[in-house]
């Protein structure tokens, strides 16, 4: 049987298979009360198949949270509760809610200009701000409103509760070292820090009785310098079973504040679990196995090798609540998987906006981008197949609409396969690959290596035409740029007579031809522009040369080398790299969950930025630059463009001159981001 699909019981309540959904702040709740807009996000993923649902994080009191997220720290919110853990259970899940304090990483903004609070006043390099020190008195009272919100948790009607105890939230910061200087019980030893944790659960125990489901989500690591390593939360992971009698341990990834990365795509899927199975092997409950679990092989082996006893799928159920049940039916290659791009589910959050999903462009619209059978079906060209025609065609499919989509290349995907060629962002690539697989599963006229003309639309005589062309790269008109022509250049050969090599590679080039390896660049590379295609592409030119992650792994294990040149084999490539940017800063388009990791590795990898500079010639030997320190040549053998692009709309006038009606989305209409082509697709499909 497969593993994923295996029953497994915590404490006495029975769970259907060993995917369990976490808990994720969705910026959906209506000053604490439980939205239509939450019952119907969580009623997909449990008909989706997800064995257990968590839901929250809940608040406990006025301090531990914001209006937008559940309320469990008053019984008015029990109602909104109830009809929240039902829609769970009556679409096949078992429910559960997770409080949280979160400590002295809430902000006097959300608190009406009170001080957030924390055991000592040390202030977070999120928030910045410095919080109140709890006095016993506020300990005992925390204490007790997570007993009471528990209970309130039961009386909802839900199958279990679940405790943050990490990610750098409240009680975490009682057990860490860095956070907690108190010099009372509650501070100090490892047995006093951990004993507001502890107290916790007890209380909520004595709450909710010894039959009710207690699951803690604890960090394995904290990712902290100077703060809590594995061996201490090991010990922790003990205390909680046995000192406190919970039934099962959720194992969270590093703090909100850790410089590991920890949700992005440069994490490789399944990475932490060895922090599960650290875990799992000094206790006897079962441990679920979290961060980057985004496919069913990499989550049954982690089961079948274990490693845990359940995973948690978060992300994934947001890109695909159907993910459970396509894997139990025998249909994965039918997945849209996540991609870690967290552009929907956590950017949005630092926007005060709701989550929403670059790869499902349902979640958090789940009534409003209903898919509605149409009773007038329309015959629908559409041009370009990039994410947002493919979005497009699938929705008019689902609608049943007799659609045809037309795309010049050999392969569905567009500019997701540039997205995906620096190092870490290969799921672009997964996504584009789901996309074509959904166009292959409906009925939908695909025509590859198919360049549209007026005339071809003539023929095909469409009711509508959607106009997903994407977007060319722009040459700027620096002077010297047209000295494209290739340079060569004598290299060091291997053998002892150092004999040199003949190597032609191209002197001015595009970005957009460097990611996709049709160009060759010299040593000395000189990036123009330092938006997110400029960093991406200075980060792919900086990896060339490194050791792969296979031959880093041989060459440890085999004592090759000392693992100091391991590391500067990894990250040292065989290219100096330098980026150019007008503005001051680069990287603007990311969002704050990406562009500090891409920061970190340009860093790494000695990357150099001149900021607030342009380019003003470019030269036989390199390229003049005018900086905030005066003018230089910096010396160059390859050039690379990434100046931005353009939308390529064509066809457009043409169209409109046959008046055919029609709607322009993606790059075509205006730049934008993959996940502003994904949505346009499918509100464009869904007006007609």
């Amino acid at each position: 049987m497969d593993p994923l699909f295996q029953p497994i019981n915590i404490n006495f309540l029975s769970v259907k298979n060993r995917i369990f959904m976490p808990a994720m702040h969705l910026n959906m709740a209506d000053n604490f009360q439980v939205t239509d807009q939450i019952v119907d996000f969580y009623i997909e993923r449990a008909k989706g198949g997800a064995g257990m649902i968590s839901v929250g994080y809940a608040t406990v009191d006025e301090l531990s949270g914001n209006s937008l997220n559940i309320g469990a720290h008053k019984d008015e919110f029990i109602e909104g509760l109830s009809r929240l853990a039902s829609a769970i259970k009556d679409n096949g899940a078992r429910s559960c809610v997770q409080l949280n304090h979160s400590g002295r990483y809430n902000m006097s903004f959300f608190l009406n200009g009170e001080k957030p609070v924390a055991p000592s006043p040390i202030a977070s390099n999120l928030t910045r701000e410095v919080p109140r020190e709890l006095e016993k008195d506020d300990i005992k009272n925390i204490i007790k409103r997570f007993a009471d919100a528990a209970l309130r948790v039961k009386k909802a009607g839900f199958d279990a509760v679940e405790i943050l105890s990490g990610t750098g939230y409240l009680i975490s910061e009682f057990l860490s070292p860095l956070t907690n200087h108190r010099t009372d019980e509650y501070g100090g030893s490892f047995e006093n820090r951990i004993r507001f944790g502890i107290e916790i659960m007890l209380a909520i125990r004595q709450a909710v009785g010894e039959d009710f489901p207690i699951i803690v989500r604890m960090n394995g690591n904290d990712f902290m310098r100077q703060g809590q390593g594995r061996e201490e939360l090991l010990k922790y992971a003990t205390a909680l079973e046995e000192e406190a009698g919970v039934d099962a341990l959720c194992i969270n990834v590093g703090w909100h504040e850790a410089r590991v990365p920890q949700i992005t795509a440069s994490v490789p899927r399944g990475a932490f679990g060895y922090l599960a199975r650290g875990i799992r092997d000094v206790v006897r409950i079962p441990v679920i196995a979290s961060h980057r679990i985004n496919d069913p092989v990499v989550a049954r082996e982690m089961i079948a090798d274990g490693l845990c006893d359940m995973v948690a799928m978060g992300r994934s159920l947001i890109a695909d609540p159907s993910l459970p049940e396509k894997t139990r039916t025998g249909r994965e290659e039918e997945i849209i998987h996540c991609i870690a791009c967290a552009q929907g589910c956590f950017d949005n959050l630092f926007k005060l906006k709701h989550v929403e999903c670059l790869c499902n462009p349902r979640a958090g619209h789940e009534k409003a981008r209903a898919t509605i059978q149409t009773d007038k079906p329309k015959k629908v060209m559409i041009i370009g197949g990039g994410a947002a025609g493919m979005n497009a065609a699938m929705t008019l499919a689902d609608r049943g609409h007799k659609v045809s989509l037309y795309e010049k290349s050999g392969r569905l995907g567009g500019q997701l396969y540039l997205a995906a060629a620096p190092p870490g962002r290969d799921e672009f690539a997964e996504f584009a690959k789901n996309l074509a697989t959904q166009i292959s599963i409906r009925n939908i006229d695909l025509h590859l290596n198919t360049s549209v003309d007026i005339d071809m639309i003539k023929n095909a005589n469409p009711d509508h035409i959607i106009l997903a062309t994407g977007a060319v790269p722009v040459t700027p008109p620096i002077p010297g740029i047209d000295k494209s022509h290739v340079e060569e250049a004598y290299l060091p050969g291997s053998d002892q007579l150092c004999h040199l090599t003949l190597v032609e590679f191209s002197r001015v080039v595009q970005a957009w031809d460097v990611l996709q390896n049709k160009v060759y660049t010299g040593e000395n590379v000189v990036v123009v522009g330092g938006g997110a295609v400029g960093v991406e592409t200075a980060l792919f030119l900086a990896e060339k040369g490194t050791l792969s992650g296979e031959s880093l792994k041989f060459l440890l294990i085999n004592n090759a080398e000392p693992p100091e040149t391991l590391y500067k084999m990894a990250t040292k490539g065989t290219k100096h790299v330098t980026i150019i940017e007008m503005l001051d800063k680069v990287g603007k388009e990311f969002g704050k969950s990406t562009r500090w990791g891409m920061l970190q590795d340009m860093e790494r990898v000695g990357i150099d930025v001149k900021l607030k500079s342009r380019a003003l010639e470019i030269t036989r030997d390199g390229i003049i630059v005018e900086t905030p320190n005066g003018v230089q040549e910096i010396t160059a053998d390859s050039i690379v463009i990434a100046t931005g692009s353009a939308s390529e709309n064509r066809l457009l006038p043409e169209i409109k001159s046959l008046n055919i009606p029609c709607d322009v989305i993606g790059d075509a209409k205006s730049i934008g981001m993959a996940f502003d082509a994904v949505h346009q697709g499918v509100i464009a499909a869904l007006k007609i």
